[in-house]
């Protein structure tokens, strides 16, 4: 029950989302998760339903819907698999938003209508072996031959790269001028001088893959630039903010998933002659998960809501991560001890949720940069 009226077309959104995500994503998740295997055919059943280009307008393929829209259905595809929640994320928040607000015409005519449609997949190449929550610090280059950018250097955790067609690459053309040097670029997997590197054995996110990507002498034509010479770390920071309401949407789905598990299973098992759901012990867990998850969706749905306005979203995208992911790492944990010793064993999801929430504390940016900005923009409110 919610306040927030859902228009016709949102609420069907959400059902075809909650209805995949049921019976079609939920049944193979632990097998995903156990095997660390890609979800290569649901991948390509949320293209054929519109939801790998969510807000992408339909005249570049996509389904021309709004952020608040794209919110609802990956909250319900997150909470049967946190995996390929984050798949459909990147390729909508990370891949096809960029390319959408800073591409040219052409740019957008070449790329998105695949992404969209789930016929190529996207990845997002910002962080490197030194350079993480410092992304100014970026070592990758970008030296200009003619009609061509020829780029060096590696990059770490980058979600999708093993499998994706497109990458939206971050590099320097001029180190020493730290940020003010990046530049970004559309850069196609098949071009030569990009290699896969070391894929990451995760605690969590299993059946999502992470690599680092190495770009040996890579040839990119100047026409796959995105944007102008040093505006790539503008790029990558609007972007993240966006993305960042794609992570907190998936914290979300994580925790109501580990709750309903909670509820289940507190009113199925009996100790002491009684279901655990009548102790109170148990009632004051329930009650303050259901209270954080509420609150959580509330700010994601609120940052949803300001950025399809227009309105400027930094600070309450920044809220709405970092309370959205501790929620869900707090929620998974109350989870398992609800459960007890049977929480802590596989025979349950709530440890698979547990793993999961972890990593949205910190990837699309730290609890602690997340109240780094908060805090910057905060002080600008009251100076």
């Amino acid at each position: 029950m919610s306040i927030v009226e859902l228009t016709e077309e949102q609420h069907m959104i959400r059902d075809v989302a909650r209805d995949f995500s049921v019976n079609e994503v939920k049944p193979v998740a632990a097998e995903l998760d156990k095997e660390g295997k890609f979800p290569t055919e649901l991948v390509k059943k949320l293209g054929e339903l519109g939801f790998m280009g969510i807000f992408v307008p339909e005249e570049y393929g996509g389904s021309g819907m709004d952020t608040f829209s794209y919110v609802l259905a990956l909250e319900e595809i997150c909470k049967a698999c946190a995996s390929t929640g984050v798949i459909m994320s990147v390729n909508n928040s990370l891949v096809c938003e960029p390319i959408f607000r800073f591409g040219t015409e052409d740019q957008k005519r070449k790329y998105l209508p695949p992404l969209a449609k789930g016929e190529k997949l996207g990845c997002f190449s910002l962080s490197e072996p030194a350079a993480g929550s410092d992304a100014g610090n970026i070592k990758t280059t970008a030296v200009r031959k003619g009609e061509y950018y020829i780029i060096n250097g590696t990059k770490n955790w980058v979600t999708n790269g093993p499998e994706a067609d497109i990458i939206v690459l971050f590099t320097s053309v001029d180190l020493s001028k730290k940020h003010r040097g990046i530049t970004a670029f559309i850069v196609e997997k098949k071009f030569p001088g990009v290699i896969v590197g070391k894929k990451e054995d995760k605690l969590g996110i299993k059946a999502s893959s992470t690599s680092q990507l190495i770009f040996e002498g890579c040839r990119v034509p100047v026409q796959n630039r995105l944007g102008q010479e040093g505006e790539g770390f503008k790029i990558a920071m609007q972007t993240l903010d966006g993305g960042r309401i794609g992570i907190a949407c998936q914290a979300v789905g994580i925790a109501q998933a580990a709750f309903e598990e909670s509820v289940r299973y507190s009113q199925e098992r009996e100790s002491f002659g009684k279901q655990i759901s009548k102790f109170q012990a148990i009632q004051f867990m329930l009650a303050d998960m259901a209270t954080r998850i509420e609150t959580s969706r509330l700010l994601v749905w609120q940052s949803a809501r300001m950025k399809d306005r227009n309105m400027k979203f930094t600070k309450h995208s920044a809220m709405a991560k970092v309370f959205a992911s501790e929620t869900a790492m707090w929620v998974t944990t109350k989870a398992i001890q609800i459960h007890g010793g049977y929480g802590y064993t596989t025979d349950y999801p709530v440890e698979r949720h547990f793993r999961d929430a972890k990593i949205t504390e910190i990837y699309e940016g730290t609890s602690e940069i997340q109240r780094i900005v908060i805090a910057t923009e905060v002080l600008k409110e009251f100076s």
